[in-house]
């Protein structure tokens, strides 16, 4: 079954390695949302931040998944983890895909980034944390061979959440 996917990703600093993703047969007769082209993108930006949530839970619509694309600072980006809330919330399945492993034009890899699922948690009970991290999978393009497996993390990750 094909699922409509929302990407969440820092697009100034990771677009490179994302074309990757993007431009790979993964997204290919799917229904992805998220990916808009930089003029677009930078369009909604200079709305506010309340235009850049607006359109975040407009692309969520009709989605199924949440797919976050972690680079070197994607952690720390704010609208990241705006989309990480709101498709918790939202009961999408969520899942991480970490992008250092992918060579960008100069054939280098990146340094890895911290996970975002690490800086949010939900009440575990008896006052003790669990983070997103322990809940939704975390796994590497490359070495988890994403070009063959990632329709399989995506389908998992919509089931573990019952959709």
């Amino acid at each position: 079954m094909a699922r409509r996917v929302f990407f969440s990703f820092h697009w100034e600093r990771d677009i490179w390695r994302i074309s990757r993703i993007r431009n790979s047969w993964v997204t290919q007769d799917r229904e992805a949302a998220g990916f808009w082209d930089a003029a677009d993108w930078e369009a909604v930006k200079r709305g506010g931040e309340e235009i850049v949530h607006r359109w975040i839970d407009g692309q969520l619509s009709g989605t199924s998944v949440t797919v976050v694309l972690v680079g070197a600072e994607t952690a720390d980006r704010n609208y990241i983890t705006y989309a990480v809330k709101a498709s918790h919330q939202k009961v999408n399945g969520l899942l991480a895909v970490t992008l250092h492993n992918i060579k960008d034009r100069h054939q280098r890899r990146d340094r890895p980034g911290r996970n975002p699922f690490d800086n949010l948690y939900i009440d575990g009970g008896g006052g003790r944390r669990r983070y997103l991290s322990a809940i939704y999978p975390t796994y590497d393009w490359v070495l988890n061979d994403g070009s063959t497996n990632f329709a399989s993390w995506v389908e998992r990750s919509a089931r573990a959440v019952g959709r």
